[in-house]
C-alpha cells in the first residue's frame, strides 16, 4: 500500500475512532490521519497477537484494524489527559 492509501485509510481510521472515543471535537484533519496511521500498527500488532492478520492492502478488513488501533491509541491518550 502506498502513502497515499496509508493517509486515506489513517484519515478515516482516525476519524471514526475520534466519533466512537468522543474525541472529534477536539481532533483536526492532522491530528486524524496520524492516529489512524499510528492505530493501523497498533491495531495489525493486535491482530497478530490473537493469530490474525494486520493491514492487509486499500481494503475493509485494514480499516476495521486501523479503527481498532486507534480507538485503543486514543483510550490510553485519553487516560491521560482526563
Amino acid at each position: 500500500m502506498g502513502i497515499i492509501g496509508w493517509i486515506v485509510i489513517g484519515a478515516l481510521a482516525g476519524w471514526l475512532a475520534s466519533i466512537i472515543t468522543g474525541n472529534n471535537k477536539k481532533m483536526g484533519t492532522f491530528a486524524n490521519i496520524a492516529v489512524g496511521i499510528i492505530g493501523g500498527f497498533i491495531g495489525g500488532f493486535v491482530m497478530s497477537l490473537l493469530g490474525g492478520t494486520g493491514v492487509t492492502g486499500f481494503n475493509l478488513w485494514s480499516l476495521f484494524v486501523a479503527v481498532i488501533g486507534a480507538v485503543i491509541l486514543l483510550w490510553i491518550v485519553n487516560m491521560f489527559h482526563k
